[in-house]
């Protein structure tokens, strides 16, 4: 047999493994994160005050910006038309259901400057902290970041403005915090 032929074996056997390997990771996060999913978009959203063209990048754990979560409706990177209204957020992705983020859900918006496979200069990615709706029930709310990159100058600001304007969802509990002042008042 060829050398040639030998090495184009190897490179395909190679290629083969690797694609596997990425299918059953795809494939275990997306059981692992089976429960967790935006909310379906209201009949009438109501009044939009924003509307932005955007890439969206990834939905992480909140502070987690490295590991991606397959959030039903929001597991996939692509272009999106983002809208603003007084009731929420919504986010139509190409390729997924559109989703949206109820204001009572939101937390805070804010920018960033990576996440997952995203790096970009100082504040070019907007950061939306909510909490998803998780199937399983947890006794604290499961919150995560949304990673957008806005695709006009000014835009950022502007969304992180106008998200922050109808952010209302509590903050999350710290247990380490609450430990802490239980033992200062002892």
């Amino acid at each position: 047999m060829d050398s040639r032929w030998i090495g184009a074996l190897v490179a395909v056997a190679i290629v083969g493994v690797a694609a596997w390997l990425m299918w059953r990771s795809w494939r275990r996060r997306t059981v692992r994160d089976e429960s967790l999913a935006a909310y379906a978009p209201p009949a009438d959203p109501g009044t939009t005050t924003l509307e932005v063209e955007a890439l969206y990048v990834a939905t992480t754990p909140e502070h987690e910006p490295l590991e991606r979560l397959a959030v039903e409706g929001l597991a996939f990177r692509g272009s999106a038309r983002v809208e603003v209204h007084r009731r929420g957020v919504l986010l139509r992705i190409a390729g997924e259901r559109p989703s949206f983020i109820p204001a009572d859900r939101i937390a805070a918006a804010g920018t960033a400057t990576y996440a997952i496979d995203r790096g970009v200069e100082p504040e070019g990615l907007v950061a939306l902290t909510w909490i998803v709706d998780d199937r399983s029930e947890p006794e604290v709310p499961t919150r995560v970041d949304s990673y957008l990159r806005c695709r006009y100058p000014g835009d950022s600001a502007r969304f992180v403005a106008a998200v922050n304007e109808i952010a209302a969802a509590p903050a999350a509990p710290q247990p380490d915090a609450e430990a802490e002042s239980e033992a200062s008042d002892d």
